[in-house]
């Protein structure tokens, strides 16, 4: 550290509205303006010349703010055990260091690990499985026979285990439902956004691997395999039977096609159609979703198309004065 080690911190703040006792960080060198007139008491920074506060020096400096933030917001964590309004099922077990809170539900068969966390108004399904420190906010669904690891969060309103979106045509052109009754597994390590749905399939599993953190109202269809430390932007569409790979990243909007795969470390700019499979290592954008440096080609021609459209149609009836004025 550089500066003085004495001063006190209370808080961690965005680094234009930061004030005495707030520690902030400097990760993207476009900021480096208001570093030299922030009123931080502190600043993480892998190089800060010139800051007006004392310095912490870190060659990850928004990992190491995630990690300060930690210390000084720590979670409220309510007491262990099984409030008297929760209906829990005979036959459902619930580690005593657990917490289940009021009106939560845990069915028939379903177990709830250590020191895991249930919110108000939480619908955990018959025979579904929550492994320990897990923290399940209020009103989320984990539907039957699904399965959570250790460290999963789930934000409020999130449903584990929704049905698929599967219908047999019948010959008069009705259809008929398909039941779903694979389950979905969560492993260890993830965070799924708020009123983000995870759908089962018909047979298989749907699978979200170890690691990933996935964003509000995303939709991640029946049979889907997502990798491991995945980040998917609020929004993101995925149809059934698409594999993604580990490391890929989807911004906001991002629509993903059915029975595709999506290789390692691929991204996607928001708002991108993936409508075919994409290569490891790839970087996409556009509708269709095509690499990035060809679709960023490809705008700046797309916004000049009136005017070249224009000097076409000059350009042809020039060449048919010629044309005429050579004809005998």
């Amino acid at each position: 550290m550089e500066g003085d080690s004495g001063i006190e911190i209370h808080r961690v703040a965005r680094i234009e509205s930061a004030g005495p006792g707030d520690l902030t960080f400097l990760a993207n060198p476009k900021y480096a303006g208001a570093l030299a007139v922030t009123k931080a008491s502190a600043v993480i920074a892998a190089e800060a010349t010139g800051a007006p506060c004392a310095v912490i020096r870190s060659a990850w400096p928004y990992l190491t703010f995630a990690r300060a933030a930690q210390v000084l917001s720590p979670d409220h964590r309510p007491e262990p055990g099984v409030h008297a309004l929760a209906a829990i099922a005979k036959d459902a077990e619930v580690d005593p260091s657990a917490t289940v809170g009021p009106f939560a539900v845990v069915s028939s068969g379903a177990r709830v690990g250590a020191r895991t966390i249930v919110h108000p108004h939480v619908v955990i399904g018959a025979g579904a499985v929550v492994g320990p420190d897990c923290v399940l906010h209020a009103h989320v669904s984990i539907r039957e026979r699904c399965t959570l690891g250790a460290r999963v969060i789930v934000q409020d309103g999130a449903v584990i285990g929704s049905d698929g979106y599967g219908f047999a045509q019948r010959p008069d052109g009705s259809h008929e439902k398909i039941p779903q009754t694979g389950p979905v597994v969560i492993e260890d390590d993830v965070e799924i956004g708020a009123n983000t749905t995870i759908d089962r399939p018909a047979v298989g599993e749907t699978r979200i691997q170890a690691g990933t953190k996935i964003d509000n109202l995303v939709q991640v269809g029946h049979g889907v395999t997502i990798g491991r430390h995945v980040l998917l932007a609020a929004q993101v569409g995925i149809a059934g039977s698409t594999v993604i790979g580990d490391h890929v990243i989807f911004g906001g909007q991002v629509g993903v096609g059915g029975h595709l795969t999506i290789g390692d470390r691929v991204k996607a700019v928001g708002q991108s159609g993936i409508t075919n499979s994409v290569a490891a290592d790839t970087f996409v954008s556009g509708y269709p979703a095509i690499e990035n440096g060809e679709w960023r080609r490809s705008s700046a021609v797309f916004r000049k198309l009136p005017e070249m459209r224009r000097q076409l149609r000059d350009l042809e009836s020039r060449l048919a004065a010629i044309e005429e004025k050579k004809r005998p």
